[in-house]
């Protein structure tokens, strides 16, 4: 009776396989870690912005921002007609402090959206990145195991026409 030389080609296919599939845990399971460590990252993040936004981040565009935070002015007394044109150009010079100063706080608002907006896109590319390298890592065994099977049928065929 004689045996086939290829009796063990099966057996160690199958090992392959197997070997072949503890690689791939075990690269999900790293891909996993990265990707609970971008979610402890993330949430770092969420809560360190959240702890450093003031009040003054929320205003909206058309409010005014008061030039500065002391105790409100005393409205000046009215001592005769002729000071009125003095109030009147006194007060103009006040509301134009405010308008400068409300200008001021919005533009400076914006830079820190901006700074804010480019350190957010900086952070997600990175995070991208490395979710790019993880799944590129695992996906070249991917291939080389979706490979392998295919040469593993090509020569079971192989062999049962022999047969």
């Amino acid at each position: 009776m004689r045996r086939s030389p290829f009796r063990w080609l099966i057996p160690t296919f199958l090992a392959l396989q197997l070997g072949l599939l503890w690689i791939q845990g075990a690269q999900l399971h790293r891909q996993n870690q990265v990707l609970v460590g971008l979610r402890e990252d993330i949430q770092a993040l969420t809560e360190s912005i959240e702890g450093s936004q003031s009040p003054a981040a929320f205003q909206e565009e058309g409010e005014a921002v008061p030039a500065s935070f002391g105790p409100p002015a005393t409205p000046p007394r009215q001592v005769a007609v002729l000071g009125a044109e003095e109030e009147q150009e006194s007060v103009a010079k006040e509301l134009k402090a405010t308008r400068d100063s409300a200008d001021k706080a919005v533009k400076d608002a914006r830079e820190a959206q901006s700074k804010l907006s480019l350190e957010e896109n900086s952070r997600k590319a990175e995070e991208a990145r490395k979710v790019q390298a993880a799944t590129s890592s695992w996906l070249t065994w991917v291939w080389v195991a979706v490979g392998l099977v295919a040469l593993a049928l090509v020569g079971r065929s192989v062999i049962r026409r022999r047969a």
